[in-house]
């Protein structure tokens, strides 16, 4: 049924309805949104959404209109009649022309708010950013001059309660770098972190979409992992996610090219830079071992990360525990803001001795998953995909501190499986299990 809806009118058809409750969704959050980052965005990205699905709109149209027949000369006149344009042809054209208008969207709905925030941001104003940008920068800021981006738990005590949650930064190390531009050269349009994120992110995705080819379900991935509403917004008013989601995303490519080298190396990143890489990780790690691949993967995946934590494990051990590990599982000195009702929260919240019992929930879940994964490996890129896109959904869900925006993970991973789905040569080939398979 979603197969048949996706390929309506060549793709069209789905376009048309993203882009037009994507408009939607803008127009809400701009004129009813709380957070005044969110309502700045969705204030500009509303024409954006709107240009593109006019555009489709149109092609639509074309694409309706009746086929002209005509006869061949060469042909008797008892021959068949030919069309006077060709519509494999033409479909064949559609799909460049829908990736072109992917970009131009995302240009227009996601990098252009961005620019307008960091601007506004550098001119003064304060309400043009949300608090992780803040975070990230302060991470390149503690990192150039203390040689780790975290707060030990005394420091963070020693502050007055208001200030306490502000000083946590519950990010892998890596993070810092994007922080690093504004602490060497200051406060400008084009230090602020969230520029970096989509230089990167950028970067990452063309590599993916060069790597995959632009085919329609490479269309669709792209569309989800930028101009879907949740993947726009976190972009150009925090961003944080972006880039990491972006190097899962190429690493998925690389696998599916079986260049699992650049895979390890693009996974690896993620990973440097927050833990929701980790489960990606040991997907594709488990892929490539079964393919033949791993000592062309490993060194990266397992590299970077353990390259970034030399130095805050160094200088100061007890704060990147605190913050990188308590402060997510709620078992930090101050509580975390992140608190979407999901069960793992509600778990947390409301049941006697519930922080405990959700991270519980939460390791037994990893530990069946990963049975899962040994007895059951991944044999193609797509499994993988799908593997990792359900994994981070249960994990998100039983977290006990998420956000909303963290199922922009699972959604982009699901949606990209399909391009992905050039099999991975094994020495021990093998049918993929249709436990992975839609």
């Amino acid at each position: 049924m979603l197969t048949r809806i996706d390929r309506s009118r060549d793709g069209l058809a789905a376009d048309a309805a993203l882009y037009l409750l994507s408009a939607a969704f803008a127009l809400v959050t701009g004129l009813s949104s709380t957070l005044l980052p969110h309502r700045g965005w969705g204030l500009i990205a509303v024409w954006g959404y709107l240009a593109a699905f006019i555009a489709v709109a149109a092609g639509l149209i074309r694409t309706g209109r009746p086929v002209k027949q005509t006869h061949d000369p060469a042909t008797p006149a008892s021959g068949r009649a030919t069309s006077a344009s060709d519509p494999a042809a033409a479909r064949s054209r559609l799909v460049p022309a829908r990736m072109a208008l992917t970009w131009i969207a995302w240009a227009a709905t996601a990098l252009l708010p961005l620019v307008i925030e960091a601007v506004q941001r550098a001119g003064g104003r304060t309400d043009r950013a949300q608090d992780e940008v803040l975070v990230v920068e302060q991470m390149g800021e503690r990192l150039l001059h203390t040689g780790t981006p975290y707060v030990g738990p005394a420091a963070i005590t020693a502050l007055p309660p208001g200030a306490r949650l502000g000083a946590y930064a519950p990010y892998q190390p890596g993070m810092a770098l994007f922080g690093l531009p504004r602490a060497l050269a200051g406060a400008a349009w084009w230090t602020d972190a969230r520029v970096w994120f989509a230089v990167v992110t950028l970067a990452a995705l063309v590599m993916a979409v060069r790597t995959l080819g632009v085919t329609p379900a490479s269309v669709r991935a792209l569309q989800a992992a930028t101009v879907f509403p949740i993947c726009a917004l976190t972009l150009a008013t925090g961003g944080d996610d972006l880039p990491v989601l972006a190097w899962c995303l190429l690493a998925l490519a690389c696998c599916a090219a079986g260049r699992f080298g650049f895979a390890g190396l693009a996974v690896g990143a993620a990973a440097s830079a927050k833990l929701f890489a980790f489960p990606v990780v040991a997907v594709l790690a488990v892929l490539a071992v079964v393919s033949g691949r791993g000592r062309r993967f490993l060194p990266g995946a397992i590299g970077l990360p353990i390259l970034v934590l030399i130095s805050p494990l160094l200088v100061d051990a007890r704060a990147l525990v605190e913050n990188v590990v308590r402060f997510p599982l709620g078992h930090g000195l101050v509580q975390s803001p992140a608190q979407s009702p999901f069960p793992g929260y509600l778990i947390a919240t409301w049941l006697p001795a519930g922080r405990y019992l959700a991270a519980g929930l939460l390791a037994a879940v990893a530990l069946a998953l990963a049975v899962v994964l040994l007895r059951r490996p991944p044999r193609s890129a797509r499994s993988a995909a799908l593997f990792c896109g359900y994994g981070l959904l249960g994990a998100i869900l039983l977290m006990p501190s998420a956000r909303f925006g963290y199922l922009l993970y699972p959604i982009a991973v699901l949606v990209w499986s399909p391009a992905a789905e050039v099999p991975v040569k094994s020495p021990n080939p093998g049918r993929d299990p249709t436990l992975y398979r839609v």
